[in-house]
């Protein structure tokens, strides 16, 4: 069987970018930063001289995130934050302390979680924790930002998928939020009005440990091995056939919110390998 693990990021990884703004005193949000796209995206932020509010419901995986923040070389940069993206009081709580450690500027809409099943069998509570989470959360946490980021001239960025471009099966709810996310990001960009701009990242599959978990799952389910899977299902259609690592995703977080990315406001960064653009 393939051995697919997330990797660990090295400062070598992360792309530096020259930017007048990417000082200690403003401030990107990251949610879902204990682990995957979140943990690379907050790392990605300090390295680049950002101050990081690193936010997420698991309290041990940030204190991972910012353990390794100190590995390379940024041990003050990262701060912490438990908070349920489910609770609006706790979303408030995260703008509230994002505008106490500096300029709210970046806000990085990373959180996601995964549920596996077929619509006619698709438990509710997981659709509205998922729908909850990605979506709703994203809107209410934009929202008690919008006015710092907008006196900041600021950026949002949504971890979008290929699935905010077409669909598989057995993932209903994760679909749905992803075209919702993309509807989020234009609905930015219009309201924004050059003052504060929106992207959104869609990738295929990424070495994080929400995709990994779900492999024995998928495999359940088709009726076919885990390296089929991988092969298979998830890197069948692209022409790059490997995942992408959460440091790549990372590094387009940071271009995104760059000086070099100011023509970009609401459209989608689509890093594919060619899956949603080609075939056979």
């Amino acid at each position: 069987m393939a051995d697919i693990s997330p990797p660990t990021l090295s400062r070598e990884d992360v792309h530096t970018i020259d930017d007048e703004r990417f000082t200690r005193d403003r401030v990107c949000i990251v949610t879902g930063a204990a682990s995957g796209i979140g943990r690379a995206t907050a790392l990605a932020a300090a390295v680049n001289g950002l101050s990081v509010l690193a936010t997420d419901v698991d309290e041990p995986g940030l204190a991972g995130t910012v353990d390794r923040a100190s590995e390379v070389g940024e041990p003050d940069a990262i701060e912490p934050l438990e908070a349920d993206l489910q609770d609006e009081t706790d979303i408030e709580r995260i703008a509230d302390a994002a505008a106490d450690l500096g300029e709210t500027t970046f806000l990085a809409n990373v959180a996601g979680l995964q549920h596996v099943a077929p619509i006619g069998e698709f438990p509710t509570d997981a659709y509205d924790t998922i729908q909850s989470v990605m979506l709703r959360a994203p809107v209410l946490l934009t929202r008690e930002c919008w006015d710092d980021l907008e006196a900041n001239d600021g950026c949002v960025g949504n971890m979008a998928s290929v699935h905010g471009h077409y669909v598989t099966a057995h993932k209903v709810a994760y679909n749905a939020v992803k075209f919702g996310i993309r509807g989020l990001t234009q609905s930015i960009a219009a309201e924004g009005d050059g003052d504060l701009r929106s992207f959104s990242v869609s990738t295929g599959y990424v070495e994080t440990p929400l995709v990994t978990d779900q492999l024995a799952d998928t495999a359940e389910r088709r009726g076919i091995s885990v390296d089929e899977v991988i092969e298979d299902v998830m890197l069948g259609q692209a022409r790059t056939k490997e995942m992408m690592t959460p440091a790549e995703v990372a590094n387009l977080f940071v271009f995104g919110f760059s000086q070099h990315a100011d023509h970009l406001n609401g459209g989608d960064l689509l890093f594919d390998g060619g899956m949603t653009l080609t075939y056979e």
